[in-house]
């Protein structure tokens, strides 16, 4: 995978990044914050470019978006927040990579469903437990309902997922390791 077409997925995963580490401070109630709608396409994102062009490509996405997005959280969003979320969201895309690799060839739709949902669980662990931990925010709660959005987004983005990589696939060639 070439820099050019590196740059739109890792571009979007930077602004998924950044959007999810701003609306994560907003919360609509006591279990739910506008980040948890946000960041469930970062994996959706992975998941096109894992199966569109293989997991190299994917695990190069997910670095550059780490870099990009990390940076601009610093400046957008506290500390501490930029700091969970930089070390949530490589640990979780790269588990997210593997597991969607190891997936890959069953039926098509069980990659980027388990993928994210493994990815989701670790993410939101990490991310919670470091950017809100011996806060006042009451984040268990908060925790519970980011990762019931995210496994409900793993569950609502597998028809576009089905549709893109349809698009994507249709004269590409095979990805590869």
């Amino acid at each position: 995978m070439t820099p050019r077409q590196i740059l739109p997925p890792a571009l979007a995963m930077s602004a998924i990044v950044l959007l999810s580490n701003v609306l994560v401070q907003f919360p609509i109630n006591a279990w739910l914050t506008w980040g948890a709608f946000s960041y469930p396409v970062a994996y959706f994102v992975t998941d096109v470019c894992n199966r569109t062009s293989g997991p190299a490509a994917a695990r190069r996405v997910a670095w550059v978006g780490f870099a990009v997005g990390l940076i601009l959280s610093v400046v957008f969003a506290p500390a501490r927040v930029a700091f969970a979320s930089g070390t949530a969201f490589i640990v979780s895309q790269l588990l997210d990579v593997a597991v969607f690799n190891r997936l890959r060839q069953q039926s098509w739709w069980k990659a980027p469903l388990f993928g994210s949902a493994a990815a989701s669980v670790v993410d939101t662990a990490i991310f919670f437990g470091v950017a809100f931990a011996g806060s006042a925010v009451a984040w268990l709660p908060l925790a519970a309902g980011d990762l019931g959005v995210k496994l409900f987004m793993a569950l609502a983005l597998l028809p576009p997922y089905r549709l893109l990589v349809t698009r994507l696939t249709a004269n590409a060639p095979a990805p590869r390791a």
